[in-house]
């Protein structure tokens, strides 16, 4: 089977649309909690080229529903950037993400609650997952000081003092009223960081994972919990069990998707998957977004992923394709009228060329930013379904192994600077 075919596998058929074939409707594990607003069924399925933890799930929230693996655009400030609702729609979004800390300053959760809640603010009528505002641990950490009670902030905005503890993050995140809320957690970055620092940042998220838990109150929002320990194997190991014996309605991987390699991100994975192997609850790894990364990261057993950077890199010019990616700031393709992927079922390649993006992004025209985000989370977005596809058929393996030679590898410069300076890509 040659790469180009495994890649874009199934045209019959539109991988969006695909369902649960009969083959793999052996439930090998339904997580229904009473009383919670989720449902979580893990639908095995027997690989035939090859050993993977590789799962097929279908995750139901009050919003609709989320087929997984998954991955989720990021919407930091109640939007997408250059996106509206029916853009995401078409794209192929399920579920998205939004920031608490941003929307807590501004405009506000208690503006946001008054005005219905955060789906109606946004006209976003599908999932939402909230991220407490534990990343900006990390990403502001010149402007917070942390303590064991909580974190307090100087604004990025204008400088006034905040203070963020576990109680307020749940307090935020159910007057936006997310489907998904998430335990106010402390990351570090994993390889810069000693394993005094992370053992203490681990530690400190496990305390506060009991107290978000104990603050949370909303009945109709799902609560996820935060594995921590870095790359550490002892603390990985320590952190998957304590967050696990808790009961949250889900689980993240946090503390990776920053600093680390690619190897020390698959061993940390290694460790934790692995003690969750008879846990029906979801999984999900935090700020991963390139394809190939995805693509081990569903090896290794997780179930949803969130980052910027397809939007990201879309916004300064690189288009997403098969066998890499494309800068359409290149003099050569002013010329070009074919459209950046053939075949591809976004707005921007079933209408124009590359010609005109290139003349867009050259004339610093708003419309390039939506074309090009347009096209990279519709490739991200279908290149899951066909992950998802390929994992019901059995052949996962054999997708990757091809994939893997066809698909971006990894961000662009602008975004391995954020790496570097200690930014995590959400």
């Amino acid at each position: 089977m040659s790469a180009d075919h495994v890649v874009r596998e199934a045209t019959a058929i539109s991988p969006r649309d695909t369902t649960i074939t009969a083959a793999a409707l052996a439930v090998a594990s339904t997580w229904a909690p009473p009383g919670r607003p989720l449902r979580y069924e893990v639908h095995a399925t027997s690989p035939q080229d090859g050993p993977t933890r590789a799962r097929r799930g279908h995750l139901t929230l009050p919003h609709g529903v989320v087929e997984t693996p998954a991955f989720m655009p990021v919407g930091t400030n109640a939007t997408v950037k250059a996106l509206d609702p029916d853009d995401l729609r078409e794209v192929g979004a399920t579920m998205i993400l939004s920031n608490t800390y941003h929307l807590y300053l501004r405009p506000g959760h208690q503006r946001i609650a008054s005005l219905g809640g955060l789906h109606r603010f946004m006209g976003w009528d599908r999932p939402i997952l909230t991220d407490s505002g534990g990343f900006q641990v990390v990403s502001l950490a010149d402007l917070r000081r942390i303590d064991d009670d909580g974190v307090t902030f100087r604004s990025h905005l204008d400088g006034s003092t905040h203070r963020f503890t576990p109680e307020h993050a749940i307090a935020v995140q159910e007057a936006l009223g997310s489907d998904v809320a998430l335990a106010l957690d402390h990351p570090v970055p994993p390889h810069a960081s000693s394993a005094a620092e992370v053992e203490d940042a681990m530690r400190r998220t496990h305390a506060w994972a009991v107290r978000s838990l104990e603050a949370h109150r909303r009945p109709d929002q799902a609560l996820f919990g935060i594995v921590q320990g870095g790359i550490e194997p002892d603390l990985r190991a320590e952190s998957t069990r304590q967050i696990a014996g808790l009961p949250f309605d889900g689980l993240c991987i946090g503390g990776l998707a920053g600093d680390e390699t690619p190897a020390q991100r698959r061993a940390a994975l290694d460790v934790a998957v692995p003690l969750l192997a008879g846990d029906p609850r979801p999984r999900y790894l935090m700020g991963l977004g390139s394809p190939l990364d995805m693509l081990d990261a569903v090896d290794a057993g997780i179930d949803l992923f969130d980052s910027v950077l397809p939007a990201r890199v879309a916004r300064n010019g690189t288009l997403w394709v098969p066998g890499g990616r494309l800068n359409m700031r290149n003099a050569r393709f002013l010329d070009d009228p074919r459209p950046v992927l053939e075949g591809c079922p976004c707005r921007l390649c079933r209408t124009f060329s590359r010609a005109y993006l290139a003349h867009l992004f050259r004339a610093e025209e708003l419309l390039a930013y939506r074309l090009a985000t347009c096209h990279n989370l519709t490739f991200t977005i279908d290149f899951m379904a066909r992950v998802r596809l390929s994992i019901e058929r059995g052949t996962f393996s054999e997708f990757r192994r091809e994939a893997a030679r066809r698909v971006p590898d990894g961000p662009e410069t602008v975004v391995e600077r954020d790496r570097q300076a200690g930014t995590k890509l959400r």
